[in-house]
């Protein structure tokens, strides 16, 4: 019986796949010796990478996909560590500023040090004084490092202060500028001397007193005249801002500006300096001096009054008390015991007339 051609199989499959390798193997063999499929290789390549690129785009979009979220993650996380090191590195750059700005002051600290003939030592300001209607500062020097009250505050250009309280490792510092402040200064350019008041928070100073034909002048430097035996001769004191003179007024307006850096250094220089002036006296001894002084002088006074009237003679008196005393008829016994008496009561009544002209 004829099997019908839907059933029929051919050849077997075995020898199907031996027929597929053999042919494999000889166009391996001829195109690795006459490279003869090359160009049949280009021409399939070619037909064939549309579908190639068509069957990629999902594995593509994946890749990229994945890649964009976790170059993002990367890349915010980058940017919150350079914006942290950034801040690190601006506060590393304004400490090392302020070191470098520190160090400078302190380097002309130190050369003012040496053109200063008096023994000194470097301050620090701890903080600002509490009253906000007076110009102090706290330095954190004290007793311990010998500072003492009224020892002269500078820094590298000039007077700044004067030390008011001190504590043992603290010390409190009237500015030069504080309401309550004077300090005696010279005109650098003719020597012409002063004295220098604080105007308190306006950071100035007033000349008082001051002749309107005064030759001083704007710019002019005023230095310290030591005649005050606190404050060494020669220090810069402040320059004149403004000169103001009115016909109506006998003394000018003079305002000066300090050339210390009152408010901007952290590092000052106390001198060390012992006043010279000899002390003053107790307020209670010179009360007890005056008081006997006076009653010397009134007990002296008043026993040469005493003397002089009873040393006085009838002839002292005017001619017309004697002539009408040898008129009057004599007196009898007790009136005349009577008439010794009256140098007495003369002298008893100058007494109370010498205390009233030693008062």
């Amino acid at each position: 019986m004829e099997i019908p051609p839907l059933f029929k199989q051919g050849a077997s499959a075995r020898v199907r796949v031996t027929v597929f390798a053999l042919i494999s193997v000889v166009m391996l063999v001829v195109d690795a010796r006459m490279h003869v499929l090359g160009t049949l290789r280009q021409a399939l390549g070619t037909a064939l990478y549309p579908f190639q690129t068509v069957a990629m785009v999902p594995r593509d979009a994946f890749t990229n996909s994945s890649e964009y979220f976790s170059s993002l993650a990367s890349l915010q996380k980058e940017n919150r560590e350079l914006r942290q090191q950034q801040i690190v590195n601006a506060q590393l750059m304004q400490q090392e500023r302020l070191l470098a700005a520190e160090n400078v002051q302190l380097r002309k600290l130190l050369d003012m040090q040496q053109k200063v003939p008096v023994k000194s030592i470097v301050g620090e300001i701890l903080y600002d004084a509490r009253d906000p209607f007076t110009r102090k500062i706290i330095l954190n020097r004290g007793s311990q490092q010998g500072v003492t009250a009224g020892q002269p505050v500078i820094d590298e250009v000039g007077i700044v202060g004067q030390v008011t309280r001190v504590f043992p490792f603290s010390s409190e510092v009237t500015l030069l500028t504080d309401k309550d402040q004077a300090i005696p200064v010279q005109v650098l350019r003719n020597g012409l001397r002063s004295v220098a008041y604080g105007r308190g928070q306006t950071g100035a100073l007033d000349l008082r007193f001051m002749p309107a034909n005064a030759d001083i002048q704007k710019g002019d430097v005023l230095v310290t005249s030591g005649i005050d035996g606190v404050y060494p001769p020669g220090l810069s004191v402040a320059s004149v801002a403004l000169v103001e003179t009115r016909s109506a007024d006998s003394f000018a307006r003079i305002v000066c500006r300090p050339l210390a850096g009152i408010d901007r250094h952290r590092q000052l220089l106390i001198l060390l300096v012992e006043p010279n002036l000899p002390p003053r006296p107790e307020p209670d001894v010179i009360d007890e001096k005056s008081a006997k002084l006076f009653k010397r002088r009134l007990r002296d006074s008043t026993r040469d009054n005493s003397a002089e009237d009873a040393n006085a003679t009838p002839k002292d008196k005017p001619a017309e008390d004697r002539k009408g005393a040898a008129n009057v008829t004599p007196p009898a016994k007790p009136a005349a015991a009577a008439a010794p008496a009256t140098p007495a009561a003369a002298a008893a009544t100058a007494k109370p007339a010498a205390k009233e002209s030693a008062r």
